[in-house]
């Protein structure tokens, strides 16, 4: 008899936790043969932990996980792959955007041997600017990170023991899971939903939270940013040969005159610009491994239930 970890992330969602594990009991929990709901309360600022509480006080197969503080969606969500005991196990959020349903439809591509079976979005309720981010997203990473990803991207997905343990393994810091996931490389399916508008609470993934996803998967899956500085300096590099050379024939030829302050500072402002932004995306590798150097944990365990 397989065993099925079902992991909910929480993050201010005291308004809609409740909904979601009554919408999991009725939906998905009593067609599974065994399972376990494994609670990350991942710092919340509200009243989620007691929620967590109250929904393990009338379901012993309900475990929690109270981190120390806030350290993101993707170590809550690591957090729960490490204390988790099915055969497999799949991630929920607890916003209610994912119908529950897709679940059994992940756990039954699994049965039949696929290692990990990602929830496809065929379409999302989602506002114009957020569907606008999302596309471009997904659009960059399939062009430059990882072909395997998703046309339109995923964000809920089933794994495998294997795969389970294979992500342990690499205890990535400053990443994202779902390229992880790809990476891996295991035999993998895919089922297609809608993501739903929401209906309750207000969301957390603000525009900072997306920028740093955005720099987490380049930087840490794809040499396109280094490629990028490549090709700049060596652009660069032959412009200013080309205008060197220039410039030194019509020194000759005495048609230089005293002007040129204008385009001596624009020049000279640009080019700093570009320095700047070289230095920048240098550091985030810089800044990476630092944070690998000083092998901090991902997350600190301060309750556990």
């Amino acid at each position: 008899m397989s065993k099925l970890s079902i992991i909910i992330p929480v993050y201010f969602s005291a308004d809609t936790l409740m909904d979601c594990y009554l919408d999991l009991k009725e939906n998905v929990l009593g067609k599974i043969e065994d399972y376990e709901l494994i609670l990350v309360d991942d710092g919340s600022g509200d009243n989620s932990y007691e929620v967590c509480l109250e929904i393990a006080s009338c379901d012993d197969k309900v475990r929690l996980i109270k981190l120390s503080r806030n350290f993101g969606s993707h170590a809550a969500c690591f957090a729960g792959m490490v204390a988790c005991t099915g055969d497999c196990c799949t991630i929920k959020a607890a916003d209610l955007q994912e119908p529950s349903t897709l679940i059994l439809d992940m756990y039954e591509r699994w049965k039949k041997g696929n290692r990990v079976v990602l929830a496809v979005r065929e379409d999302r309720e989602d506002s114009l600017s957020q569907k606008m981010f999302a596309n471009m997203y997904y659009g960059l990473v399939k062009k430059f990170v990882s072909t395997k990803m998703p046309a339109s991207g995923f964000d809920c997905y089933l794994l495998d023991r294997k795969a389970i343990e294979a992500l342990k393994l690499l205890d990535e810091r400053n990443s994202a899971i779902t390229l992880q996931i790809l990476w891996s490389g295991f035999k993998t399916d895919t089922v297609s939903y809608t993501r739903l508008a929401r209906q309750k609470g207000t969301s957390r993934w603000t525009l900072g939270k997306k920028i740093k996803l955005v720099i987490d998967s380049f930087v840490s899956f794809s040499p396109a940013p280094i490629r990028f500085i490549e090709w700049v300096g060596a652009i660069f590099a032959i412009g200013a040969g080309v205008w060197g050379t220039v410039l030194i024939i019509l020194g000759f030829l005495g048609v230089i005159d005293v002007q040129g302050w204008v385009t001596l500072m624009v020049v000279i402002l640009f080019s700093s610009g570009l320095i700047l932004l070289v230095l920048g995306i240098l550091g985030e590798y810089i800044w990476r491994i630092l944070d690998v150097a000083q092998n901090r944990p991902v997350y600190f365990i301060e309750e556990e239930k």
